[in-house]
């Protein structure tokens, strides 16, 4: 090889031994989609094989195309609709009704809805289903319980009752149950078989903890707190691992597990991006512009792309000068 080939060898290899040392990502949003719409909003989900995005409203579910940043359709029937859950194996999808102490099923294909399944708790909120357990979890607010549904008999079975408020809940498909306590400011462990608390691990000093996100490969939980902190625990023992700054007034929190990252959605109109060195290491790596109020989010684990919900997002060319309507922000990379 000669001077010449080196030379170029080593202009080519020079970017990627930046890459791999590290180099900085800029996020930074990339789409805004209008959808229009009166009344609130609060979780998302987001189908990545099937390329919808599931928004609960106050009376119905919104269902964009991720792609197109269009809307689908909508699943009327909601009555203070919060949490959504789905069940590709039945074709169904799941919004629990707040104000209706109940959830009511539709079908994915049609977006037809279906009778409600009633619950004993009050105010059911977060809706989450285990696969390991084939089972689905409502946790009631007013109530601090958890009411678990099977699905295929839309009955509910079993009800744990809670040392503190229930917020956002995840599984780790293995037989556990995780969920915030936001009065107490700890995090509930659950047997998915037995429907027991096994532990009540103190989240300290988190205050308030809202959202909730889990990493099964490394077994780490993350919880937003309103004192603006981001607490990693050890979903094994409870053993608090990390703690994070984070933008003001978190909701919602979500992982990554294809580039090893989490986010908090922050009202303040902020979205806190961490970096993951190992299951015990973290750093801030962004607090991304977003809007104000933009509080709820869903991952994308296809285009790795972060979905935010904003009440005010900049209007097409065919309404009315400076009115913004309801919408989707979409945070990414280049």
């Amino acid at each position: 090889m000669n001077l010449i080939q080196l030379a170029l060898l080593g202009m080519a290899l020079t970017p990627i031994a930046s890459m791999a040392a590290g180099a900085s990502v800029t996020y930074s949003v990339q789409h805004r989609y209008a959808l229009g719409g009166e009344g609130k909003w609060d979780y998302l989900k987001l189908d990545a094989a099937a390329r919808r995005l599931y928004i609960t409203r106050s009376d119905r579910v919104m269902v964009m195309d991720v792609d197109r940043g269009t809307l689908i359709g909508e699943v009327p029937g909601a009555v203070g609709a919060h949490g959504i859950a789905l069940v590709p194996s039945l074709h169904r999808g799941y919004v629990s009704n707040g104000h209706g102490d109940s959830l009511t099923p539709f079908d994915l294909v049609t977006l037809k809805s279906l009778p409600v399944i009633a619950v004993s708790g009050k105010d059911p909120d977060a809706l989450i289903f285990d696969e390991a357990s084939a089972d689905l979890w409502a946790f009631n607010g007013h109530s601090s319980t958890g009411s678990v549904i099977d699905p295929s008999t839309e009955k509910e079975v079993a009800t744990v009752s809670l040392p503190g408020k229930p917020e956002f809940a995840v599984t780790d498909h293995a037989g556990h149950i995780y969920v915030n306590l936001e009065d107490v400011a700890k995090i509930a462990e659950i047997d998915a078989q037995t429907h027991k608390v096994l532990a009540a691990w103190s989240l300290a000093p988190c205050e308030g903890p809202t959202g909730l996100a889990i990493d099964t490969e490394h077994h780490r939980l993350f919880s937003v707190c309103a004192n603006r902190k981001m607490v990693v625990t050890d979903a094994n023992d409870g053993r608090q691992v990390a703690t994070l700054p984070i933008g003001s007034d978190p909701d919602a929190a979500g992982y990554d597990s294809k580039t090893h990252t989490a986010y908090s959605s922050n009202r303040d109109g902020t979205l806190t991006v961490i970096d993951q060195a190992d299951a015990d290491h973290y750093t801030v790596a962004a607090d991304v512009p977003t809007q104000q109020g933009a509080r709820t989010l869903a991952i994308d684990d296809k285009t790795h792309r972060v979905f935010l919900a904003a009440a005010s997002v900049k209007a097409p060319a065919s309404e009315p000068a400076g009115k913004a309507l309801f919408g989707v922000l979409v945070v990414g990379t280049p």
